[in-house]
C-alpha cells in the first residue's frame, strides 16, 4: 500500500469514528478527556484557553475532507463561541493565531464569510498590538497591570504569525507583516541555538530590548531542548518561509529539523524533552504529530535530499503514532493517548486536543488532499 492510500484508509477510519464522536460533543470545546469522554472548555472562566481553537479546526479539516455538515455546524458554533474570548482583553495573548486561524480563518477561506474575516483582523490586530518595538519580539503572556511579563516571548509565538500574515493578505496593509517578519528575525538569533535545538522563553529588558536570558519553560530545565518547542520552530520558520520567501527562515526551520531527525528515538515516539533520562515514559503525542506535520511543509518548501529525508522522519512518526498510540473506538472521543503539557507536571501520557489536530492534518498532506490553514 503506498503512503497515500495509507492516509486515505486512515482518514476515511477516522471520520467513521468522529461522526459518532461529534455529534455528542456539539456544545462542547474540548482540552482532554474524562474517561474517554471531552472536557469542555467553553466556560466563562474557560474560554479564553489558548488551545479552544483545535477542535474547531480539527472539524473544519474533516468538513473540508467529506462535505459532512455536522462537522462544519459544530465548528462554526464554536467560532461564534470565542467571540467571548475577543471581548477580554486579559485573555487575548501571543496564542490567538491557535484560535482564529483555526476558526474564523478556515471558514472565511471556505465560504468568505464576513464575520469571520472581521474576527481574523480583531484577533490580528490585538496580536500585532503586543509588538514589543525595543526587543523587536511579540510579547506572550498577560499579567495583572504590573509589568512583570512584559519582557518574555516564547517560541510558540512563531505558529500565530501566519495569522498577520493573512491580515496583510486581507487588506493589502504591510504592517501585519512586517511585525511577523520583524519577530522572525528576532527569534532567529533570540531562541534558535547553533545546534539547532531552541529555548521555550526567551526574557528581555522590556525598556531597552535587550536579551537578558532564557528559561526552561516547559521543558525539562534551562538549555534542555522541549520537543514541542522544537516543532514550534521548525513548522513556524517553515510558515514564515512560506509567506515571505525570505531565504533565512528556511535554512533556520532545515537547522531545527536537521537536529530532530538526529534525535527522534527509535520507537519513533517523541519524549516530552529531547534531553530527559531515556528511562522515564513520559510521552508527548503532541510533540510527535506537529513535528510531523512540520517536516511535511517542510520537505514540500526543499528538494532533493533533504526534502526526501524530511518527508520520510514525517511518515516515520505519523506510522509510530498510528501504530502505537492512535484510538480508533468511537466510543473513545480522542485519536491519540499520550500527550504531556509540560515537563514539570504531573500528570503525563493523557490525551490532548491538538495532537489529535496535528495528526489529522498531517495525514491530509500525505494523502494529498491538505488544506492548509496556517
Amino acid at each position: 500500500m503506498t503512503n497515500s492510500l495509507w492516509a486515505e484508509d486512515l482518514l476515511a477510519r477516522i471520520d467513521e469514528k468522529y461522526r459518532q464522536v461529534a455529534p455528542r460533543s456539539a456544545d462542547k470545546i474540548p482540552y482532554t478527556t474524562v474517561d474517554g469522554r471531552f472536557d469542555d472548555w467553553s466556560s466563562h472562566d474557560k474560554i479564553g484557553w489558548w488551545t479552544n481553537g483545535f477542535w474547531g479546526g480539527l472539524l473544519w479539516l474533516l468538513h473540508d475532507l467529506t462535505g459532512e455538515e455536522i462537522y462544519r455546524s459544530i465548528a462554526v458554533s464554536i467560532e461564534e463561541k470565542l467571540d467571548e474570548n475577543l471581548m477580554m482583553a486579559d485573555w487575548m495573548d501571543h496564542d490567538s493565531g491557535f484560535k482564529w486561524l483555526l476558526t474564523s480563518g478556515a471558514h472565511y477561506r471556505l465560504d468568505k464569510n464576513d464575520a469571520s474575516r472581521n474576527r481574523l483582523l480583531l484577533a490580528a490586530s490585538d496580536l500585532a498590538g503586543r509588538f514589543n518595538l525595543s526587543a523587536g519580539l511579540i510579547r506572550a503572556w498577560n499579567d495583572p497591570g504590573d509589568g512583570t511579563r512584559a519582557g518574555l516571548a516564547i517560541i510558540d509565538c512563531m505558529m500565530n504569525l501566519p495569522l498577520l500574515y493573512k491580515a496583510s493578505e486581507l487588506t493589502a496593509d504591510p504592517r501585519f507583516r512586517q511585525i511577523a517578519m520583524c519577530h522572525a528575525d528576532h527569534a532567529m538569533s533570540a531562541f534558535v541555538r547553533e545546534d539547532g535545538s531552541v529555548n521555550h522563553i526567551v526574557t528581555f529588558d522590556p525598556e531597552s530590548g535587550a536579551v537578558t536570558g532564557s528559561l526552561g519553560g516547559q521543558g525539562m530545565q534551562e538549555g534542555s531542548c522541549w520537543t514541542r518547542g522544537e516543532s514550534w520552530a521548525l513548522y513556524g520558520f517553515s510558515l514564515s518561509y512560506r509567506h515571505t520567501k525570505k531565504q533565512a527562515y528556511l535554512d533556520t526551520a532545515c537547522r531545527v529539523a536537521d537536529y530532530v531527525l538526529a534525535h527522534i528515538p527509535a520507537s519513533g515516539l517523541l519524549p516530552v524533552d529531547y534531553d530527559q533520562d531515556p528511562a522515564l515514559d513520559w510521552e508527548d503525542d503532541c510533540a510527535g504529530a506537529i513535528t510531523a506535520s512540520g517536516l511535511l511543509e517542510l520537505a514540500g518548501l526543499c528538494e532533493g535530499n533533504k526534502a526526501t529525508a524530511y518527508y520520510d522522519a514525517a511518515l516515520r512518526l505519523l506510522k509510530a503514532l498510528a501504530d502505537k498510540r492512535l484510538s480508533l473506538d468511537p466510543e473513545v472521543d480522542y485519536l491519540l493517548s499520550h500527550c504531556s503539557a509540560a515537563y514539570g507536571e504531573k500528570t503525563h501520557n493523557y490525551p490532548i486536543v491538538y495532537a489529535d489536530y496535528f495528526f489529522v492534518e498531517a495525514l491530509m498532506k500525505v494523502a494529498g488532499k491538505s488544506i492548509l490553514l496556517w
